[in-house]
């Protein structure tokens, strides 16, 4: 059986550009999206959520992949006012009966895998910041362009959609609401807690979804991201 759960929170700017949808076929088999929309307004946050479900039930049925090539034709055209919303993106599908999950993403969305003992990040940030990072560039100048994006939902092909697979029984998509906000120590304790001390893993994965959105609080400015999270657990009870 595998076990879901799914938080989002808003942010302190206008309409949760955030969405998230966890889709499951009749064998058991689950498909999971989480999109981040570029930006904030009425149109984007219309949009994010169509996009989610196009993402999620495709991903069940054809795979992460289609998943989000099928989601991105959707906003492939920017339309007569060029402006059609757009998005970053992480799906996923676990197989009924299987551990582990097939993840594709395109932007800075992430996955993250937990096998019981640590945690590990299975998505690389499609941003000139990583780009820069894995070239050998100094943190200081990698940071100052880890918002400009090196690729994008409406523009996904098969070569700017990267794919992974992973074996850890517990899975994590999150938006960068999460992780940008969450210290990567911090979202480790988060886990690690519910695993050791809770144990609510393997039979409430949604207690893991709100904790992480609720752990991630914002800057010192006082401006917050929307944050959104999907867990998907095929851990024994």
């Amino acid at each position: 059986m595998i076990r879901t759960g799914l938080a989002t929170r808003e942010g302190t700017a206008k309409d949760n550009a955030d969405a998230a949808k966890v889709h499951v076929l009749a064998d058991g088999t689950v498909g999971a999206a989480v999109v981040d929309g570029i930006g904030h307004g009425p149109r984007t946050s219309a949009t994010v959520p169509l996009l989610a479900e196009t993402a999620a039930r495709i991903a069940a049925r054809r795979g992460p992949l289609a998943g989000l090539l099928t989601a991105g034709e959707l906003i492939a055209d920017p339309g007569p006012t060029d402006e059609e919303a757009d998005a970053v993106a992480v799906a996923a599908r676990v197989l009924s009966g299987d551990t582990g999950a097939t993840v594709s993403w395109t932007g800075d969305c992430r996955a993250y895998g937990w096998d019981g003992t640590r945690l590990t990040l299975y998505t690389t940030d499609h941003t000139v910041g990583a780009q820069l990072r894995a070239n050998g560039a100094p943190w200081e100048l990698a940071k100052q362009h880890d918002n400009w994006l090196r690729t994008s939902l409406s523009r996904a092909t098969v070569g700017t959609v990267y794919t992974v697979t992973m074996d850890d029984p517990l899975l994590i998509l999150t938006t960068d609401g999460v992780h940008d906000q969450v210290p990567p120590r911090v979202l480790e304790t988060v886990v690690r807690t519910l695993e050791t001390v809770v144990r609510t893993l393997e039979t409430d994965p949604q207690g893991l979804a709100d904790a992480l959105v609720a752990e991630a609080r914002g800057r010192g400015s006082g401006y917050r991201d929307d944050a959104t999270a999907v867990v998907l657990s095929t851990m024994h009870v």
